[in-house]
């Protein structure tokens, strides 16, 4: 008995000591607090999704989920051969063009009539709180903090570790202009040293005006945050981005429902959607779309072009890691969807999309 009582009593010393880390960040506190909890979204101590959300499906058992985890990881679960890419010079780019970068995941750059915008950063090579965990795909990381010119408006969408990464974040700090995220991310932000003046906390359906002809809407996802144990204490957000030329949906995470139509009648239509297509899994099935809803959320959203990202980079599901791309475009093919799949780093010109090759056929 003592000696599981002192067993338990080491685990939880060892528990509080990783969380007060500082790459966990901080919970809202203070004013901000306090506008946490008058928010529509806010109930009984977290934030809420607009419809009933289990983070596991009801009719998987605890028994199945432990058994596919163990014997149902594809054997292809991360790729064996390096990932191509391209290098695009992100600091001598023309302030007349409009493009976009992708890094794999969810990561992406993009440049829109002459602002230059981050989202979903991740260059530590890992999305966990450590670097021997999660780590990414060989061929994945050409890219680093060092090679992101200054930035008018980082984006983050939410802050799990594959979405707000503390290194990153923490390296490009001196070149960032504004930060638009979702309520209660902010207390990260400030904890790591960010001017509070920079940061834009939105809760759903709230609108800021970044500069003139520039503006965005946080609208809803289907998903959940944390980055300890108590979860949902920051709001997950999609965002609407309208710039004088573009409208460009920014999907997070986030589980198919209704709020895609809801949006695409209120905001759309697009002119591009950057919506998420891999790590899903049956047993999470309400906070991860399968493919081929991808594809439906891109149609009910009204956009003109999809590009699938979450994909490429990190091993966080059971599947194989070409398959959410292999799903998500024999389903867009079916349904006569324009999509595109760059190239980790290649350039897409946001004024003439153009085919992108599927250059991950042939990688093992």
């Amino acid at each position: 008995m003592y000696v599981i009582l002192s067993i338990l009593i080491l685990i939880s010393l060892a528990t509080v000591i990783i969380i007060n880390q500082t790459q966990f960040g901080k919970a809202a506190s203070g004013k901000r607090l306090e506008r946490i909890k008058k928010s529509p979204n806010y109930k009984d101590g977290s934030f809420q999704n607009l419809t009933f959300t289990p983070i596991f499906a009801e009719d998987v058992s605890r028994f199945e989920m432990i058994r596919d985890g163990i014997f149902k990881i594809s054997k292809r679960k991360k790729p064996e051969s390096r990932l191509p890419s391209k290098k695009t010079n992100l600091m001598t780019l023309d302030p007349e063009r409009n493009i976009l970068v992708w890094f794999g995941h969810s990561s992406y750059f993009m440049q829109i009539d002459g602002k230059k915008i981050l989202v979903d950063p991740v260059f530590s090579g890992s999305a966990s709180p450590f670097s021997f965990m999660v780590g990414s795909f060989p061929g994945s990381d050409v890219y680093n903090a060092e090679d992101m010119p200054s930035i008018d408006y980082l984006i983050i969408t939410h802050d799990h570790w594959d979405h707000l990464d503390y290194q990153t974040v923490m390296k490009l700090k001196p070149r960032v202009g504004k930060v638009i995220t979702g309520l209660g991310v902010g207390a990260h932000l400030e904890y790591w040293g960010f001017n509070p003046d920079k940061i834009i906390e939105l809760d759903w359906n709230e609108q800021a005006v970044l500069d003139s002809g520039f503006r965005i809407t946080a609208t809803p996802g289907r998903h959940f945050s944390g980055r300890n144990t108590k979860r949902n204490q920051s709001l997950w957000c999609s965002f609407v981005l309208q710039t004088p030329s573009k409208k460009i949906f920014i999907g997070g995470d986030s589980g198919y429902d209704t709020h895609f139509a809801r949006i695409g009648a209120e905001h759309g239509p697009f002119d591009l959607a950057l919506l998420e297509c891999g790590q899903y899994n049956k047993s999470w099935k309400y906070i991860h779309m399968m493919p081929e809803q991808t594809v439906q959320a891109a149609i009910d959203l009204k956009s003109k072009v999809l590009m699938p990202v979450h994909w490429a980079k990190f091993a966080l599901s059971l599947h194989a890691w070409d398959e959410p791309i292999e799903r998500v475009t024999k389903e867009a093919r079916r349904l006569n969807i324009p999509l595109i799949h760059p190239m980790i780093g290649e350039e897409v010109n946001l004024d003439e999309f153009a085919s992108t090759s599927e250059w991950w056929k042939g990688i093992n």
